[in-house]
């Protein structure tokens, strides 16, 4: 039996079960053939207010229950998508215009997080502190009560998981909003999965919308935090209506990831890496490379094997076998990802491989000649676009890596490790990766940048989770009520 049934989520949005959606439904699109798939609700401010509502009534309960249970949950969801994993990485070929791989590889992310959000659940939740008075001084951490995620069209199925999975295991009650272009594979396939997996009623409210709808969640006085992955202009406007509402925001935005490679790196390897980490998925990743510094004594070479690394990559549909790269989400994307690639060229860039397209299937590109002028080496491309710097100290690449406004990741290729790790001291950043590319992602490991590319780790691991998703309480117990002099 299929996971998703068209009939119920067809212009609907879900709230423990499938309902229609207050502003009417939307197209749920192919970007590889444009076609329609179907129809899903389209939420409204009304519709969220409700919905958190819901939520927060059902999370008591839901707090109150043994870690037991909720881990027995978070268990069967992974053992649905391990299930359901055809279906699922189906959806996000479809939709979101996925790869082969990088669909499986975004399911196996879902299944770790469920089963790592089991454990989570058990994980210990408090301290006992010392305290100069005779009592019994703690800290716990509690559930907040109702989390907001707002999640992106990118990796839409992992990107609301590494949310929804740890809030619920924790406690808390949540309300969904995915991305209005990925609202299946980032939205119906998660609220199913869980119904599956046995979560009581209104613990999960999944309601797709636009701006009116993602203005309401942040709002909310039902919603206790917010947590928000996409752009870095987004998470601006997010984080300051939260604060205007003293609510937490969890932000992880935008990049512009640097790759360094030594003097002393593997060439041949590096434009492997490199290749690797531009082209992954589009480019459509935050943590996608960005800049190529490249040490000038291997420049030329590492040019020229990315060059013919990215000519030989097959652009198309990704239902087809050995496609390495699938469509842009949309036509405006794929407009902004080309106008970065001639304003570029107008400064004085060298396109040595693609710079063109063919209907939203942008062909891997490689620039030459770059400066830190150059729009495409200071913008954050999210498209297949690779440019390459050239430096010929570490302490210029090492300048030239901190002058971005943006820390999300950071890859070294050397032949002496600590040397890299060294020069990465010197780099503002969430993610270090020594002789290895930016992209990278585990459900064990804390995720998150700094300065424009968000407010620090607080997603992925065990500490990580807990700061985003719980409360510090600090509790005292004495055996007699105190005494004082009136």
């Amino acid at each position: 039996m299929a996971l998703l049934n068209e009939n119920e989520w067809r212009g609907n949005v879900f709230t423990g079960s499938w309902r229609p959606a207050e502003a009417g439904d939307a197209p749920v699109t192919s970007p590889t053939t444009g076609t329609e798939l179907g129809r899903i609700g389209s939420a409204g401010a009304a519709d969220v207010a409700e919905a958190a509502q819901r939520a927060a009534e059902a999370q008591r309960h839901w707090a109150a229950v043994s870690f037991e249970e909720r881990a027995a949950v978070m268990r069967r969801a992974g053992a649905k998508f391990e299930e359901e994993a055809g279906e699922i990485a189906g959806w996000l070929r479809h939709e979101a215009g996925s790869a082969r791989g990088k669909a499986d590889f975004e399911v196996h992310l879902a299944v770790t997080e469920a089963y790592e959000c089991a454990a989570l659940a058990s994980q210990p939740n408090g301290e006992v502190l010392r305290s100069a008075q005779p009592r019994l001084s703690l800290a716990r951490q509690v559930p907040v009560g109702v989390v907001g995620v707002i999640a992106p069209f990118n990796f839409p199925l992992i990107l609301g998981m590494r949310s929804v999975a740890p809030a619920l295991a924790l406690g808390n009650a949540v309300v969904l909003k995915p991305d209005p272009r990925t609202a299946v594979s980032g939205g119906a396939v998660i609220a199913e999965v869980f119904r599956e997996a046995g979560l009581p009623d209104g613990l999960l409210q999944m309601l797709p919308g636009g701006a009116e709808a993602g203005e309401q969640l942040v709002a909310d006085p039902n919603i206790a935090v917010i947590s928000f992955t996409g752009s870095t202009a987004a998470g601006r406007k997010v984080g300051e209506a939260a604060g205007r509402h003293l609510k937490r925001a969890h932000l992880e935005l935008g990049g512009n990831s640097p790759l360094i490679v030594l003097e002393d790196a593997d060439v041949d390897r590096a434009a492997s890496v490199g290749a690797w980490g531009s082209f992954l998925h589009q480019g459509q990743i935050c943590m996608t490379t960005g800049r190529h510094l490249v040490h000038e004594s291997l420049a030329d070479a590492y040019v020229e094997k990315l060059a013919a690394k990215a000519e030989a990559l097959t652009v198309g549909d990704p239902e087809q076998e050995g496609t390495a790269l699938g469509p842009i989400i949309d036509v405006g994307q794929r407009d902004r990802v080309h106008d970065l690639v001639i304003r570029s060229v107008a400064a004085g860039a060298e396109v040595r491989a693609g710079g063109t397209y063919d209907a939203q299937f942008y062909r891997p590109t490689v620039l030459d000649k770059v400066t830190a002028d150059t729009p495409a080496f200071h913008e954050e491309v999210f498209g297949p676009v690779a440019p390459v710097i050239r430096f010929s100290t570490p302490d210029e690449a090492a300048r030239i890596a901190a002058s971005s406004d943006y820390g999300l990741s950071l890859g070294i290729l050397t032949g002496n490790p600590m040397r890299g790790m060294e020069l990465a001291d010197r780099i503002p950043t969430g993610i270090v990766h020594i002789n290895d590319q930016t992209v990278d992602d585990e459900a064990v490991a804390p995720f998150g940048g700094v300065r424009a590319s968000g407010t620090g780790a607080r997603f992925g691991g065990t500490r990580a989770n807990l700061e985003a998703f719980t409360e510090t309480q600090w509790v005292t117990m004495q055996s007699e009520i105190q005494q004082y002099p009136f």
